[in-house]
């Protein structure tokens, strides 16, 4: 309990981790609530969040002096060893968010469709596919 409690002061920036209505405990077990997800904080949710971390850094391309330049965020929906349909890039639209595929940006995407368009019409406007237009969509709601 003490590691999990020093490992979410340090690690994730809070103070006083024992007086905050975020952590909870059930079989032994300490959770924090955080990122609207519960964390373990035991060793082996340590080990676990460590991969999500993992999962996430590879999404990041670096230039040449290890600075990162491209992220490509988990969109919900996106199947496995697909392509990362959405790119941050702070060359391309000023590092608002674009479907990769002619970097056009997911809010204009997604602000047509509220506007009454169909996703056909949009999609077929871009030389998109209805599905990266999904992505747009299911990136926006989730930002």
């Amino acid at each position: 309990m003490r590691k999990a409690v020093r490992y979410a002061e340090k690690e994730l920036d809070i103070k006083h981790l024992l007086l905050r209505k975020e952590l909870a405990t059930a079989d032994g077990r300490v959770f924090l609530e955080r990122y609207g997800k519960l964390i373990e904080l035991s060793a082996s949710g340590q080990i676990a969040l460590e991969k999500v971390f993992e999962a996430h850094l590879r999404r990041v391309e670096w230039d040449e002096n290890s600075f990162p330049i491209r992220l490509f965020p988990f969109v919900s929906g996106e199947a496995a060893g697909e392509e990362k349909p959405v790119l941050i890039d702070s060359r391309l639209s000023f590092g608002r968010p674009v479907l990769r595929e002619g970097s056009i940006s997911t809010r204009t995407l997604v602000e047509r469709l509220d506007a009454g368009e169909s996703l056909e019409d949009v999609a077929a406007d871009y030389e998109l596919t209805p599905k990266l237009v999904e992505y747009a969509v299911l990136y926006e709601r989730a930002a």
